[in-house]
């Protein structure tokens, strides 16, 4: 039967002090990072973490419950990554927006997998230290509550896609980079079907550059032009929240 410290977050549950030697739930959060930076989501277990710290598995069990808290403390860990210090915070709203933005994206891009493996996971202090930063970026609008509610979703909405396609970006330019035949034969394949004009638009969009001798159109592949592209589309996001919501 489960008792109500099984329900509760681990956050509600006292951090063991008196275990020689000691670990702490950071370090627990720290080296199920860096297995998952390293080899992916699918690759964390208590195993690995425990033989990470140089620790028993059974050791682990008195820090945390499974695997569930892990991944709550992993997410935790990541959201303290985004938090900007306070003696960094802008006071105009729009380069607070901008400061939150460009650094969780920066933080999702150095843990991709986090993107589409976390979305179970407790949120913790950090989320709400995160959410607060949000709320006091808005602060400077002089909006109503839902109004800088929906501008912080907006804005998170806009982040989180760009970095899920940036991660996906870079990994196919690893990928092709690793099997160039391969990126050959795609290539080939696509300029029949271009030749063929079975896509009049991408037909017609390639033609034209063509014509004029400039380099085909395509989508970014590293980190710099992606990076370029965010900062492009943030402020074309932010000019156009501006506008609709009266914001000077």
């Amino acid at each position: 039967m489960a008792t109500g410290q099984d329900r509760c977050p681990i956050w509600a549950i006292p951090e063991p002090a008196d275990r020689k030697p000691g670990y702490s739930r950071e370090q627990i959060a720290r080296a199920a990072l860096r297995i998952a930076d390293a080899e992916g989501f699918e690759a964390v277990t208590m195993k690995r973490i425990a033989a990470g710290l140089g620790a028993a598995t059974m050791t682990l069990y008195y820090y945390v419950r499974g695997k569930a808290d892990v991944v709550a403390l992993m997410q935790d860990a990541i959201l303290a990554e985004i938090l900007i210090p306070g003696d960094e915070f802008p006071a105009d709203w729009r380069d607070a927006v901008t400061a939150i933005a460009r650094r969780t994206r920066q933080v999702l891009m150095a843990h991709p997998w986090s993107l589409s493996s976390l979305n179970d996971a407790q949120f913790g202090p950090n989320a709400a230290r995160h959410f607060e930063q949000s709320i006091a970026a808005t602060a400077g609008t002089g909006l109503p509550a839902a109004a800088r509610l929906e501008l912080i979703a907006a804005v998170d909405d806009y982040v989180a896609g760009n970095a899920l396609h940036g991660a996906e970006s870079l990994a196919r330019a690893r990928a092709a980079e690793a099997d160039p035949g391969l990126v050959a034969a795609t290539v080939a394949y696509w300029r029949g079907h271009l030749q063929a004009a079975d896509f009049p638009e991408l037909t017609a969009l390639y033609g034209a550059s063509a014509s004029t001798g400039d380099e085909p159109p395509a989508p970014p592949m590293t980190e710099d032009s992606l990076r370029a592209q965010f900062e492009r589309g943030l402020t074309a996001l932010l000019d156009g929240i501006a506008a609709a919501m009266n914001i000077s």
